[in-house]
């Protein structure tokens, strides 16, 4: 592509000289001499250097923000198992406090059943102390009582029953202890399990918090190299544009832009209303601004949005907001990558998006304007900031 507009560059230059191609009217043209050509040839050295490294920059920057990108998708990976961890570790916990309150209970009610046994064990033994200890007594007292040897029979009978109802009962209260007493064993191991688990896990969120920790210092890192990197983009960006705008090499790009400006400006126009903008054109438009015045007044960043919607109007341009920004060599964030970096993490501020807002609502304060750069002389327009706009 280089090599391409090197060729019609000087193909031009050559038609120009010889008087093949003729001036456009109304159209100074500048004729170059030697000297002049031999500076233009430099310079366009010079800035194809600066081109050259600025590619490598570039790819630079996109194996930077590559390996960034696979960090991320693992750190958001990571998080996700993190979160999961910390789910278990919460469930784990839950049910820990539930078997500890049930283990409780079941000790409650062992404790109870101790006690009914011991009471029914103490009855008994105060039935049996009685029954021998005044035993000669009694059945004297039960004969003399009794009337007959009828309702003597009845009342041992009924003492018998007594005792065997006394024994049976003492009899469910040690079986009901001995299933309490194994119920509560089988919760203590329940809950020891759990412990268990629940150290398993605290122990696997120490790995993954350590593993998130790692990857977020390493997207840092790649972060700072990214900047870095976008610096030195910049500066190059910078150097480029300083040799575009020697002023041998500015003529001719200029007075093609005037022309096609003053073409744009009598050519046909849409309304506002007849454009569809696409999803994702307001923060595309809304980080070219930032790229192109993001260090502007208010009123540069909306005339920067103005010059895209100016062009997406005009039938000289792509009607397209995507069009507009990604046609080749018409915006220098593009050519240098700084463009997808901003978008990359949408650095476009909050005036940046007013501006969009405003431009793509219709709202200009260039009027027709397709063009800006900075001032140089000889060329005159609408000056907002650093910027003219023709």
């Amino acid at each position: 592509m280089k090599i391409r507009k090197k060729i019609i560059f000087f193909l031009l230059c050559i038609l120009l000289w010889t008087g093949v191609l003729e001036p456009v009217p109304g159209l100074k043209v500048v004729y170059a001499t030697s000297s002049t050509r031999e500076k233009l040839n430099r310079t366009q050295k010079e800035k194809e250097t600066l081109e050259d490294e600025l590619d490598k920059t570039q790819d630079n920057l996109d194996n930077l923000e590559g390996k960034r990108d696979t960090l991320e998708k693992e750190l958001d990976y990571l998080n996700a198992q993190l979160s999961q961890v910390v789910a278990n570790l919460e469930e784990l916990e839950r049910q820990i406090r539930d078997k500890e309150a049930e283990i409780e209970e079941t000790m409650e009610a062992l404790d109870e059943a101790k006690e009914k046994e011991q009471g029914q064990y103490d009855s008994m033994v105060a039935v049996t102390r009685c029954l021998y200890e005044q035993q000669d007594d009694t059945y004297l007292t039960a004969l003399l009582t009794a009337g007959s040897l009828s309702n003597l029979l009845n009342m041992a009978e009924r003492i018998e029953k007594i005792v065997a109802y006394d024994q049976r009962l003492l009899e469910e209260y040690k079986e009901n202890k001995i299933l309490i007493q194994a119920h509560e064993d089988r919760l203590r191991a329940d809950r020891a399990q759990l412990v268990e688990l629940q150290a398993q896990a605290e122990e696997e969120k120490d790995k993954v918090s350590g593993m998130v920790s790692q990857t977020s210092s390493a997207i840092a890192k790649y972060g700072d190299q990214i900047s870095s990197a976008e610096k030195k983009a910049l500066e190059y960006e910078a150097q480029i544009r300083k040799k575009e705008e020697d002023l041998d090499y500015l003529k001719k790009k200029l007075a093609e832009e005037i022309a096609l400006s003053q073409a744009a400006a009598n050519g046909t126009w849409r309304d506002i209303s007849e454009v569809s903008f696409a999803e994702g054109d307001r923060r595309l438009l809304a980080n070219l601004i930032y790229c192109e015045a993001g260090g502007e007044p208010y009123a540069g960043q909306v005339a920067v949005g103005s010059v895209v919607i100016n062009r997406v109007l005009s039938s000289k341009f792509p009607d397209t907001v995507l069009g507009v920004i990604y046609q080749g060599g018409q915006f220098s964030p593009v050519g240098s990558g700084r463009l997808d970096i901003a978008l990359a993490s949408d650095k476009a501020t909050e005036s940046c998006y007013r501006a969009a807002d405003e431009a793509m609502a219709g709202v200009t304060n260039v009027g027709t304007c397709v063009f800006f750069r900075t001032p140089v002389e000889g060329l005159s327009g609408i000056n907002i900031g650093g910027h003219v706009f023709y």
